[in-house]
């Protein structure tokens, strides 16, 4: 078992035993990875070291104590509101990334259905099978129960299952600019019509768009509308910690309107400490996470963003255009940014990307239809033409018949069969065990795991493996 250690420590020690913990983690600097990092260079990444650094040590709970955070955040907000087609009438919030601006969301509209619509007792929200399972993260948490209805053959929205599956207790509609999966915007205009219709709530998820699509718009490429420029939206969340280069942490929640925001707010009058209030979640809140944020929008202004957004769709182009090229692998429906996934009628991708992974690329596996996620950065246009090479290479290789190969799709095909004949309770059974097995670690190569976990037809069982590798995340090794 770990303890505290008894001794003090040098620093330099300390520090030496980081960076060589750090050399197995995924080398995004190198343009290796699809996810999770978004780095715009050297330069930039220096400047928001310095300016969350400058702050490391306040916290934003408190405006009065620090109004320079407080002027930060607000200037941030302004900032990001008029990218979005705001006005001097939309109002926001910093938070800690996307999940915590959905949850944002998601609890204003349970207030807001509270308010405005008293006879509801069990509030729904109805949103694309796409959109980020952030929603339903929330709809656990504040007792909103989400309907999921599938996407068009596009992988867009399907409007008119929406709006077939609204009900008196429906208070939120869900769009996403892009959604995650395959970087495809949902047609907001058409979804926020409805929700206009039934003088019902309407937020947009640009999480990962909110930075990025204006910019593509400006140059020239097409981009549907998504923003507040739309007539019923009421709601857009939008990372900073993503196309907008900020350091981890920093998100922002809008509202059309103060008078909408004003249901996200908690506060306590009657507590002995005094009075308690917070606009989020979250109670301390790290100055850094907003000073960077602040930072880097003021040194990238526009112009950097626009020059950064056309670096990056001329890399997504070259990769697209690579991708579909090789005939075996395809980019899944239009996105019109930079954020795809890759699908295959011939192989197995999950097979692909053991390969590209054995070639030192970290590449996200997607299911229903399996398929691999990338998000293009400014990081991959140095990277673009190796990427190209290795999935060619792990594409043919793919091809090529192998003993593992036919052994995963046996275990594939198994699974299926077994779901098929066995009772729900000896599968059940099996999947325990399968679980007890993998241990804490996941194997080098993934294919038949994912291909399996796809084919499990009790959900249930795949959540309860999905907790068991959450579980065993915090273990010490030994």
């Amino acid at each position: 078992m770990i303890t505290l250690p008894s001794k003090k420590s040098r620093a330099d020690d300390v520090l030496a035993q980081m960076r060589a913990a750090r050399d197995h983690d995924a080398q995004w600097q190198a343009g290796r990875t699809f996810s999770l990092v978004f780095y715009a260079g050297d330069e930039v990444l220096q400047l928001i070291k310095d300016a969350y650094t400058m702050f490391f040590s306040e916290n934003g709970l408190n405006p009065m104590a620090f109004p320079s955070l407080k002027k930060f955040e607000a200037q941030v907000i302004a900032m990001t509101a008029s990218l979005l087609g705001g006005d001097v009438e939309t109002v926001g919030n910093m938070t800690t990334g996307g999940t915590e601006s959905i949850l944002m969301a998601v609890k204003t509209a349970r207030e807001w259905g509270r308010a405005n619509r008293p006879g509801i007792a069990s509030p729904e929200m109805i949103l694309p099978s796409t959109a980020h399972p952030a929603f339903d993260k929330a709809a656990h948490y504040f007792g909103v129960k989400a309907i999921r209805v599938l996407v068009a053959s596009d992988f867009r929205a399907d409007v008119a299952a929406i709006r077939a599956t609204i009900t008196p207790n429906t208070i939120l509609l869900v769009a996403s600019a892009p959604s995650y999966p395959h970087g495809v915007v949902d047609p907001v205009a058409a979804i926020a019509a409805v929700a206009r219709e039934k003088e019902i709530l309407c937020h947009v998820d640009a999480c990962v768009g909110g930075f990025m699509l204006p910019f593509v718009r400006q140059l020239g490429y097409p981009v549907p509308d998504f923003d507040f420029s739309v007539p019923g939206v009421t709601s857009i969340s939008v990372d900073l910690h993503k196309y907008a280069y900020a350091a981890k942490g920093a998100s922002v929640i809008l509202y059309r309107d103060r008078a909408l925001r004003r249901h996200q707010f908690f506060a306590t009058t009657d507590w002995s400490g005094g009075i308690y209030a917070s606009p989020t979640m979250t109670g301390t809140r790290p100055g850094g996470a907003i000073a960077a944020a602040w930072a880097i929008m003021n040194y990238l202004g526009a112009e950097g963003y626009l020059e950064i957004a056309d670096t990056v769709m001329k890399t997504t182009t070259k990769i697209k255009n690579g991708i579909n090229a090789l005939g075996d692998v395809r980019v899944l429906g239009d996105p019109p940014m930079s954020v795809l996934a890759i699908g295959s009628d011939t192989l197995n991708i999950y097979e692909v990307a053991d390969e590209m992974q054995a070639r030192g690329w970290h590449i996200d596996r997607q299911q229903f239809p399996p398929s691999l996620h990338l998000t293009i950065t400014h990081a991959h246009a140095q990277s673009a033409d190796q990427f190209l090479d290795a999935l060619a290479q792990s594409v043919a290789r793919v091809k090529r018949f192998s003993v593992t190969k036919t052994l995963n799709a046996l275990q594939v095909r198994l699974v299926q069969a077994a779901g098929k004949i066995l009772p729900e309770k000896m599968m059940s059974d099996l999947t325990a065990r399968v679980s007890a097995a993998t241990g804490a670690g996941l194997p080098q190569r993934s294919a038949a795991m994912y291909g399996m976990m796809a084919s499990l037809p009790n959900r249930g069982d795949v959540n309860d493996l999905v907790l068991d590798v959450l579980d065993r995340l915090t273990r010490v090794d030994e």
